[in-house]
């Protein structure tokens, strides 16, 4: 997919889909904000106002979360059953980022920021192709969309952008990803030997440890995200299943890229 970013022309952040998935932006990012879910769940973030620290803070919105959306329910016939969760997702992205729980995250960020995959199981050439086809069924699975869950990773995101705001604020985040190849991400330049642009897929994981990412493959992509692009960091809750690789989940566009080998 070369040429401008693949997408929908409208999203819900504000920013034109294009702009948004560029390098420009990426290299000098404004804050972004999913419209209306910090104005309709305004209880949740006066909890926030609340804590002292950030252990409280993810209490709160555990807790929330908890009184939203429950964690089950029972059926018609008096058995229970899980309901769809954030949890859930992240706990799917972790075992593989490719199954129907990674599926369900893209659309989101389909939904959301307007950025199309380039990859879901293999790479996606084209709407109507056999991948996106694909895509679109797991996206779509009835397991997951049982109980509003792009509300709650509306409110992951936004908690997200609350957390790392009240930690410091940084515009940008160091981030590693180590690859063996490019077939999950496309090369758009190569301006250096060892520099490059590079169209991450729409929803991509690092990890803040440059030695956990040497682990995944030959080559290591550095890159400074930009803190608007983060949906999730190991230290946003106490436990979750991405906590072993210091994980964090961001969202994609084209990024400058320095490239080291081990």
């Amino acid at each position: 997919m070369n040429g401008d970013w693949p997408g929908h022309s409208t999203n819900l952040v504000g920013v034109p889909t294009g702009l948004l998935a560029s390098q420009a932006f990426n290299d000098r990012p404004i804050a972004l904000h999913i419209a209306g879910t910090r104005e309709t769940n305004s209880a949740l973030f006066e909890m926030l106002a609340l804590a002292v620290d950030p252990a409280q803070a993810a209490e709160a919105f555990e807790k929330y979360m908890h009184a939203l959306f429950g964690a089950e329910a029972a059926t018609a016939h008096g058995r229970r059953r899980f309901r769809a969760s954030y949890r859930q997702l992240l706990e799917g992205w972790g075992y593989d980022a490719n199954g129907q729980s990674g599926a369900v995250i893209k659309g989101w960020v389909e939904s959301r920021f307007g950025l199309l995959p380039g990859f879901h199981k293999s790479p996606i050439r084209r709407v109507g192709s056999p991948a996106w086809i694909t895509y679109v069924e797991e996206k779509m699975s009835s397991r997951f969309h049982n109980n509003t869950i792009n509300l709650q990773l509306d409110l992951l995101y936004e908690f997200c952008q609350w957390s790392l705001a009240r930690r410091g604020g940084r515009h940008h985040v160091t981030l590693y990803r180590g690859v063996n190849d490019f077939a999950e991400h496309e090369v758009l330049e190569r301006p250096g030997r060892h520099s490059a642009i590079v169209r991450l897929n729409s929803l991509t994981s690092f990890s803040a440890d440059r030695a956990i990412a040497d682990t995944f493959g030959t080559m290591i992509l550095e890159v400074d995200v930009p803190a608007a692009k983060i949906l999730f960091f190991r230290d946003l809750l106490p436990t979750h299943p991405l906590t072993g690789e210091d994980e964090y989940l961001v969202i994609g566009g084209d990024y400058r890229v320095d490239l080291g080998h081990l």
